[in-house]
């Protein structure tokens, strides 16, 4: 859940329509759960072919954000684990991606 987090990196409520912003804010909040563990930490940085030291000017760059939230619905065991812990629907990475991407989330029901 997102009190493991605490409430400013917990932004998006589950099943929110995503902004540009909240976007942002989810793939900062997935990052944040990529390094708080070594080996999810050092298969994301082996996958990227991000070097440690790069990370923080890596992340100024545009795409990055996207990039993260890419990363992370690519594997299913990690979007499951992430949304979990945030207490978010697995979807919402996809609806974060999409923003991030440029693209148009096509599947939001009322």
């Amino acid at each position: 859940m997102c009190s493991s987090y605490g409430k400013a990196n917990c932004p998006v409520k589950q099943g929110a329509r995503f902004a540009r912003k909240e976007a942002e804010a989810l793939a900062i909040q997935a990052l944040t759960f990529i390094a708080g563990d070594g080996e999810r930490l050092g298969r994301f940085l082996a996958v990227t072919g991000i070097g440690p030291s790069e990370i923080r000017a890596a992340a100024r760059e545009p795409g990055f954000l996207g990039g993260v939230l890419d990363y992370v619905a690519s594997d299913e065991r990690l979007i499951a684990d992430f949304a979990s812990e945030a207490g978010l629907d697995p979807a919402d990475v996809e609806r974060g991606r999409a923003m991030l991407a440029g693209n148009p989330w096509e599947r939001d029901v009322p």
